[in-house]
C-alpha cells in the first residue's frame, strides 16, 4: 500500500525521521520555511494541516486518532460541503500533508480541537469569506483569515488570471490543454 505520508531528505541529508522543508510555493506572505512535511506518526493533535488540491491548498485541523476536521467546501466538486470530521487519508486524497508551523496558536491544542468540533455540521461555506483556511485560522487564532484569498485579491490582474485558469482546469481534457503549474509559475516571475 502506498502511503500519502512521506519524508524527503533535508539538503545534504538522508531520509529518516527528520522533517524536511517541502517544495511548495509561498503564498499570501507565507514562506516555505513556515511549512513542514510530516508523516502520520508525527502529527500532533491541534495541528493545522495542508494538502494540495488542483489549483489550491486545502486546510484542516488534525484532531487525533487519524481524524481531521475540515470545511469540505468545494473539496468534493462544485457542490459545497459542511464542516466535517474525516479520516486523514480521505482528507489528503493520496497527496502529501504539511503542517503549517509559522506561529504558535493562540489556544492550547485542546481548545483548538474543541473549537474545530464546535463547528462540525456548519454548512455556510463561502469561497472568499468562509473557506477551509478561514476555518483553520479561526480554530487556531480566533480570527477567520485566508492567506490564499488575500493573495488572490492582492491584484486584480492576478485575480483574473487565477479565475480564468481555475475555470480552464475545471473543463480541461488531460493532454489537450497545458496547465502545468511549474511553467505558469515561471511565466508569472517575468
Amino acid at each position: 500500500m502506498n502511503s500519502p505520508f512521506t519524508l524527503s531528505p533535508k539538503r545534504g541529508g538522508t531520509i529518516g525521521t527528520q522533517i524536511s522543508k517541502p517544495a511548495i510555493p509561498a503564498y499570501g506572505g507565507l514562506q516555505r520555511s513556515e511549512w513542514q512535511l510530516v508523516s502520520e506518526h508525527q502529527l500532533a493533535p491541534g495541528s493545522h494541516l495542508v494538502t494540495a488540491r488542483r489549483g489550491y491548498l486545502h486546510h484542516g485541523i488534525y484532531v487525533g486518532g487519524g481524524q481531521v476536521v475540515h470545511y469540505a467546501g468545494l473539496a468534493n466538486g462544485l457542490r459545497r460541503g459542511p464542516v466535517e470530521e474525516v479520516p486523514l487519508a480521505r482528507f489528503t486524497r493520496g497527496q502529501c500533508v504539511w503542517v503549517r508551523s509559522s506561529s504558535a496558536p493562540d489556544f492550547d491544542c485542546g481548545e483548538v480541537i474543541r473549537r474545530a468540533f464546535s463547528r462540525v455540521g456548519e454548512d455556510c461555506y463561502r469561497l472568499l469569506t468562509n473557506n477551509c483556511e478561514h476555518f483553520c485560522e479561526w480554530c487556531l487564532r480566533g480570527e477567520p483569515r485566508s492567506f490564499q484569498v488575500e493573495a488572490l485579491l492582492a491584484g486584480p490582474g492576478r485575480a483574473l488570471h487565477v479565475a480564468v485558469r481555475s475555470i480552464a482546469q475545471l473543463f480541461a481534457v488531460p493532454g489537450r490543454i497545458d496547465l502545468d503549474p511549474a511553467r505558469s509559475a515561471g511565466a508569472n516571475n517575468r
